[in-house]
């Protein structure tokens, strides 16, 4: 098991981008909580994040993609707006 980062590096709410050579993943702290993701939008196949470490939207209550702004719930990943619901 690879140690990403400390818990305290990721603001509550908030979120923070990792890369390696084999592929992106971000993880999001909610109430405590750490939620990890693949980076990648399940509608384009592209990066989420708009700038460094945000996957959030502007009141760090979802997941958006940056492309087409789809969000997904924060706990399961669950698409409730955009192109594709479910």
């Amino acid at each position: 098991m690879r140690t990403l980062c400390h818990i305290n590096e990721i603001p509550d709410p908030g979120s923070k981008g990792f890369k390696s050579a084999e592929q992106s993943l971000f993880a999001v702290r909610l109430r405590g909580e750490i939620y990890l993701y693949r980076n990648s939008c399940p509608h384009l196949g592209i990066e989420l994040n708009w700038q460094e470490n945000q996957f959030l939207d502007y009141d760090d209550s979802l997941i958006q993609c940056s492309t087409h702004g789809a969000l997904f719930i924060i706990e399961n990943g669950h698409c409730v707006a955009g192109p594709c619901m479910g």
